[in-house]
């Protein structure tokens, strides 16, 4: 399996992995759980770098909002007392389908997010909650909005560096909320067919005023469905609208055949998740739905 690996390092600060990783270049990988690293054909990289002695497990609550370290395990998202009370617990729910408990207690957040697999779970979660990644490299920080990390199926904009936290800014104030997360897969901890994550806030007269949809497995990249979101804004729900809103949805999609789903599948399983998922936010959020 990691035949070709020469030397595994594990560094005790975070310093020396930017430095291993600078001198090593592409022949280097950085690791924490390796639940990823185990089924990729890429066997290029030479050496590992282990990030699980950096002090990057964290999660944390502030003002403005929420901090959750790299190295933070699926297991640990999901019994959180912070993560299980963010925005309905959705973040909480998606680690909980990432496998069994076995690779969730070994996966982290950074590695799913950096193994960049259209399907990932968490990262259309963090998608509809706006998250940044805060990346460190040996000669610069800078924080990348996840809507502008990835670039391609397995491919984000790392260059040299590593993700060091999850920032997730604090939602805007009033009004009520409703958050879901639907996931579609052979069995609850499969890889997803579709997944979905949607936010909604309505006023008091019950119009949306703030809106995300993000979905899963159903193009080259996890993605914003940014015309059914516009879609809503200033709208009172209705069954037309939510049958819209996933037509419009589906129309934002591209998705792929392969052994576990065709593309047709996939597109019209893409409307019956943002539906649902619009459906259970209206319902948290108290919002009525009219005939």
């Amino acid at each position: 399996m990691f035949d070709h690996i020469e030397c595994f390092y594990r560094p005790g600060t975070l310093r020396e992995a930017l430095l291993l990783l600078r001198k090593l270049g592409k022949r280097g990988a950085i690791v924490a759980g390796a639940t990823d690293i185990v089924t990729r054909a890429d066997r290029s990289p030479r050496f590992f770098i282990d990030v699980t002695h950096l002090g990057l497990d964290f999660v944390r609550k502030n003002r403005r909002g929420c901090a959750i370290g790299a190295a933070t395990t699926m297991m640990a998202l999901e019994k959180s007392p912070i993560t299980c009370r963010l925005a309905g617990g959705i973040l909480a729910k998606a680690a909980a389908t990432c496998g069994s408990i076995q690779n969730r207690n070994m996966a982290t957040l950074g590695g799913n997010l950096a193994n960049a697999s259209p399907a990932a779970d968490t990262a259309a979660v963090l998608l509809a909650l706006d998250a940044q990644l805060v990346v460190d490299g040996s000669r610069r920080k800078r924080k990348i909005p996840l809507a502008e990390f990835y670039i391609g199926p397995h491919q984000t904009v790392l260059n040299g560096e590593l993700i060091k936290e999850i920032v997730i800014p604090a939602l805007p104030g009033g009004g009520r909320w409703g958050w879901s997360f639907q996931k579609l897969g052979r069995t609850e901890t499969d890889i997803a067919l579709v997944n979905a994550a949607a936010g909604l806030q309505a006023d008091s007269r019950g119009r949306i005023k703030w809106a995300r949809i993000a979905l899963g497995a159903v193009g080259p990249m996890p993605l914003r469905a940014r015309a059914a979101e516009k879609l809503l804004i200033g709208n009172a729900l209705s069954e037309e609208l939510l049958a819209r809103a996933g037509e419009v949805a589906m129309g934002e999609v591209s998705p792929i055949n392969d052994g576990r789903a065709s593309a047709n599948y996939r597109r019209e399983m893409s409307a019956v998740l943002v539906r649902r998922a619009l459906r259970e936010c209206a319902c948290h959020a108290g919002i009525p739905i009219l005939d």
